[in-house]
């Protein structure tokens, strides 16, 4: 049998020399398990003379705890040594200055939009809203577009299962609705989410415009082109900008004209306008003897393209934050 002292010595030894936990663990076994040296030391204890059996069985709990008492400070230390080196790796600089946090700010086209509805305002124009899923009676027919006129094939859209739904593809429904539920005189806005199938890199299926709606008793042409043209220079903030009207045709106005803006060089589309056609105004039950109004559109995202120098749509809609970030 070998001497207790001896194994004591030689497993404090080993343990102090263990900087692994699991390591430390497996030899533990071989002192301390079912196998171990001092279980072996245990088992002769029935060898012994009754006289000898409870010095040598004091002397062997003895060394049980001189070896757990190793083995407790040894995994003391080596979680301290894990904590200290996890403490070095993650260690922070107090003397590095602040990282600040980020900030966010609004897409180009909100604040196109947002700077479009304060200068109508300012003119006296509500701005309205309304549902971007739609029927077909306020996206078209109540817009004197009955079913298979000709011009409904330039509203190419997304329609929901069944058909009586649809994406709408212009924010006129939304006069519509604001005329169902206003008397003259009306005089809103109305910008928002269209849909076309259409795509690429000047269109996307999914954009934005700006519709404006003056209706009262003797407004008229001049009107229009008054303050589409107040509003173009205040916009671009250019008395420099020149503004022309090309003789055009929509079903929901009449007369109809495209409207076209130019810095001193080439005429570029912005939108088309109107006088409210009779007809319309019937729709919503507004007398079209005594009551007439005028109607633009205009393209929220190629105003907000021609304004921060953007030359292609889609950027606005890829969410790329080294290009959004310009802008904030």
């Amino acid at each position: 049998m070998q001497d207790l002292e001896a194994i004591v010595q030689e497993a404090i030894a080993l343990f102090a020399g263990i900087e692994d936990a699991d390591l430390l663990e497996q030899a533990k076994a071989r002192y301390l398990g079912r196998s171990g040296a001092l279980r072996d030391a245990e088992k002769s204890l029935a060898r012994l003379a009754p006289a000898e059996r409870p010095v040598f069985g004091s002397r062997l709990n003895a060394a049980k705890q001189r070896l757990e008492t190793a083995l407790r400070e040894q995994r003391d230390r080596i979680q301290s040594r894990r904590l200290e080196a996890r403490l070095r790796e993650e260690s922070l600089d107090v003397t590095l200055p602040g990282r600040g946090s980020g900030t966010g700010g609004l897409h180009p086209v909100t604040r196109t939009c947002e700077r479009i509805e304060r200068l109508f305002r300012s003119m006296g124009f509500a701005v309205a809203d309304g549902p971007e899923i739609e029927t077909d009676y306020y996206t078209f027919t109540a817009l004197n577009q009955p079913e298979n006129h000709p011009a409904r094939s330039m509203h190419d859209t997304f329609y929901l299962a069944g058909g009586a739904h649809l994406l709408r593809t212009h924010t006129s429904p939304i006069q519509i609705r604001y005329m169902e539920a206003h008397r003259p005189p009306i005089k809103t806005i109305a910008p928002g989410r269209v849909y076309r199938v259409d795509s690429d890199a000047t269109h996307s299926p999914m954009f934005h415009q700006i519709e404006g709606l003056w209706v009262d008793e003797s407004v008229n042409f001049a009107d229009l082109k008054g303050v589409l043209i107040d509003f173009m220079k205040r916009f671009f903030e250019s008395d420099e900008l020149q503004v022309r009207f090309r003789p055009s045709f929509f079903p929901f106005t009449e007369p109809s004209a495209e409207i076209d803006m130019s810095f001193g060089g080439s005429w570029l589309e912005m939108g088309g306008a109107g006088m409210v056609h009779p007809h319309v105004l019937r729709n919503v039950g507004i007398d079209s003897e005594k009551f007439q109004g005028f109607a633009f559109g205009l393209g929220l995202d190629r105003l907000t393209m021609l304004r921060y120098g953007v030359n292609d749509l889609r950027l606005f809609f890829e969410n790329d934050l080294r290009f959004l970030k310009q802008f904030n």
